[in-house]
């Protein structure tokens, strides 16, 4: 038979208790600090990502706006030329032709004009299809935004360095013009056949 357990052996088994229980209190408040740091580790390092993310998508943008606005350079010393040659007699030239007007904003990056005709040129580095989508939107509120041409002849062109595969028939068949280079020049590449779209 075992002896009867005695106040100061409770006592004991208490304080040993005890004592794990501070050791486990220990333990879990040594692990719940690791966690914080860590986790505020990963919180660092994830704002340190998100920076290096936003640095990176300003310098695409950046590069995009400077291809882009190449492109248009190199488009827009040829436009009265490609398009006096499709008998569309354009006289003027003005780039990134921007207007904020009825809810509307919008910015043309070529548009050239005569008395009765005007051609709005879209430029890209990389014309793909939702670019010539966005640009039909733009084409289909143009006489709403720039009002003063509601009486002309509204043309369409797009014009990129590199065209993805089969957006330029997707382009001719929504009736625009379509400019790519050249040599050391720019050429409408539409054929013959083509009848262009007017807005």
């Amino acid at each position: 038979m075992s002896e009867p357990l005695t106040i100061e052996d409770v006592y004991k088994l208490f304080e040993k208790t005890n004592e794990k229980f501070e050791q486990s209190r220990q333990e879990a408040d040594r692990r719940a600090a690791e966690a914080d740091r860590r986790g505020a580790e990963l919180d660092r390092r994830l704002a340190e990502l998100d920076e290096a993310s936003k640095r990176t998508m300003r310098a695409v943008e950046g590069l995009t706006t400077r291809w882009g606005r190449f492109v248009e350079e190199l488009v827009e010393p040829g436009v009265i030329r490609l398009f006096r040659a499709k008998n569309i007699d354009v006289k003027e030239t003005y780039s990134r032709a921007r207007v904020k007007r009825q809810g509307i904003a919008m910015e043309i990056d070529i548009l050239a004009v005569d008395e009765t005709e005007v051609v709005l040129v879209e430029c890209k580095s990389r014309l793909s299809k939702d670019d010539v989508d966005y640009f039909l939107e733009k084409l289909a509120l143009f006489k709403q935004a720039f009002p003063h041409y509601k009486n002309y002849r509204a043309y369409g062109a797009v014009a990129g360095i590199e065209i993805d595969e089969g957006i330029d028939r997707y382009a001719y068949k929504q009736g625009l013009f379509v400019i790519k280079p050249s040599g050391e020049t720019v050429e409408i590449i539409n054929g013959e056949q083509f009848k262009p779209k007017f807005w």
